[in-house]
C-alpha cells in the first residue's frame, strides 16, 4: 500500500503529511516562516548548516533563504508539520502599530530553534479546525491567525524583533562565492538575482563580468562537472546525483550529460 502523502494549504497556513520518506527536495523560502513539527522530524540545509528539527520542537526560518530539506516519520507512522508564513504587509502593519522599528540589523543564524511554552502549543493546537475543515477558510480569518503568530513570537522571543521588521532589501553581496556555493538550488535566475541584492539585469551584467558567461550557460556547465566527479570518482548513480546538483528531472540531466561528455551518465 502506498504511503500518504498531503499537503494542505490555507493562505499563509501549511500542513504537511507524509507516511514515507520524501525524496530529497529544495525550496526558496520567501517570507519569515514558523514552524511546528507535529511528529517524525526533518532534516534541513540552509546557509551552509544543516538542521534536524524533532517531533514537539517548534522552529523559525529567516526569509530569502534556499533550503534543502528531508521529511522523515516515525517507524510505523507520518511525518507531520504546520507552517505559518508571515507576509511583508502584516508585519509592516504591527511594526507600525507598535512602533517597533529594529535597534540593528539580525546577523545571526537562518534557522532558530524556539523554546516551547504554552503560548506555542495553545496557538498551534487552535489550528486544527482551519486544518480539519472541509470548506473554503475566510482569509481575513487567517490573516488573523498570522498576526496572532507574530505576536506570540514578540511575547517570547523579542530578538525576533531585529528579523521580523527589517525590511530592507538584500545587500549586494559576493556574487563569485554566493554562486558557488549555492549553485546546486534549481531556483529562477530571478530569485538568484534578489538573494544576491540585484535587480535581474544587474545580476546578469555582473555575473557575464566575472563568470564571462551567462547565467544559464555557467549553471548547467557547473552542474554537470559536479556531476560527473559524484558518479565517475564517487561512484554514485545518475538517479542519486540529478536532484542534488539541480537539475529537475532525470532525462533532461542524461541528455545534456550526454551531449557535453559523449556518453550517458549511466555508461560512466
Amino acid at each position: 500500500m502506498p504511503g500518504r502523502e498531503e499537503e494542505k494549504s490555507l493562505p499563509h497556513i501549511l500542513y504537511s503529511c507524509y507516511a514515507q520518506k520524501s525524496s530529497e527536495g529544495e525550496q526558496f523560502i520567501p517570507e519569515h516562516v514558523l514552524g511546528y513539527c507535529i511528529s517524525g522530524s526533518s532534516e534541513m540545509y540552509l546557509g551552509g548548516k544543516s538542521y534536524l528539527f524533532k517531533a514537539g520542537e517548534y522552529r523559525f526560518f529567516k526569509k530569502n533563504q534556499l533550503s534543502r530539506y528531508t521529511k522523515y516519520p516515525p517507524p510505523g507512522g507520518e511525518y507531520r508539520s504546520i507552517s505559518i508564513k508571515m507576509d511583508q504587509n502584516t508585519l509592516h502593519s504591527i511594526s507600525k502599530e507598535l512602533h517597533l522599528p529594529i535597534d540593528h540589523p539580525y546577523t545571526g543564524e537562518g534557522a532558530l530553534l524556539l523554546k516551547p511554552n504554552h503560548l506555542f502549543k495553545n496557538y498551534f493546537d487552535s489550528l486544527t479546525p482551519y486544518l480539519n475543515a472541509t470548506h473554503d477558510i475566510n482569509k481575513a480569518l487567517t490573516n488573523l491567525k498570522v498576526k496572532e503568530a507574530i505576536m506570540i513570537l514578540l511575547e517570547t522571543n523579542l530578538v525576533l524583533k531585529e528579523i521580523l521588521f527589517d525590511f530592507s532589501e538584500p545587500g549586494k553581496i559576493d556574487l563569485e562565492a554566493y554562486m558557488n556555493k549555492h549553485y546546486m538550488f534549481n531556483v529562477p535566475t530571478a530569485q538568484f538575482a534578489q538573494l544576491t541584492g540585484r535587480s535581474l539585469a544587474s545580476f546578469k551584467r555582473d555575473f557575464e563580468k566575472v563568470f564571462q558567461t551567462s547565467p544559464g550557460q555557467w549553471l548547467q556547465q557547473k552542474r554537470l562537472s559536479e556531476a560527473h566527479y559524484l558518479i565517475s570518482q564517487k561512484g554514485r548513480k545518475p538517479s542519486e546525483v540529478y536532484l542534488d546538483v539541480g537539475f529537475e528531472n532525470l532525462s533532461h540531466f542524461s541528455y545534456s550529460f550526454k551531449k557535453a561528455y559523449g556518453v550517458a551518465p549511466s555508461m560512466i
